[in-house]
């Protein structure tokens, strides 16, 4: 009753609101990437016992902001983490944390966008083979952590 008589006041009308589409969607950039954004940069010359590096590339690989990359990445550490020299665990940490955008890590993955030359390498080729799911696993869950 208040508000129907605080409408009539102030003589407000309701109104519907209709959204309307564009035609042209999937040519809009919905967010466009601020070009002022500062990213933190990937220290590569941080010594830490293997151990800890293993257990901080199996968090990062399961917490990634993006489902397909959480899938890709959490199933690729479990299998392949334990085996990796250091030298490999440095590439593999280069590539999960120097990019900006997830969505590069995956489009090269599957193999939609040409991998950049400076991630071009053996654990980018794991990755590829492994997206590629010879054993026909199910990549629907992220592994157990332990």
């Amino acid at each position: 009753m208040y508000l129907r008589a605080l409408t009539q006041s102030l003589q407000l009308r309701p109104r519907l609101s209709v959204r309307y589409t564009s035609k042209k969607v999937q040519e809009t950039v919905i967010d466009p990437p601020d070009e002022s954004t500062i990213l933190p940069l990937h220290y590569e010359d941080v010594k830490v016992d293997l151990k800890t590096l293993r257990a901080r590339l199996l968090y990062q690989s399961r917490k990634r902001g993006m489902l397909e990359n959480g899938l890709i990445l959490s199933s690729f550490a479990a299998k392949f983490l334990p085996d990796m020299t250091e030298e490999q665990l440095g590439l593999y940490d280069r590539l999960i944390n120097t990019p900006s955008n997830d969505w590069d890590i995956y489009y090269w993955a599957v193999g939609t966008k040409e991998t950049p030359e400076e991630f071009d390498n053996e654990i980018m080729r794991m990755l590829k083979q492994h997206v590629k799911n010879p054993d026909r696993t199910g990549l629907t869950m992220q592994p157990p952590l332990y």
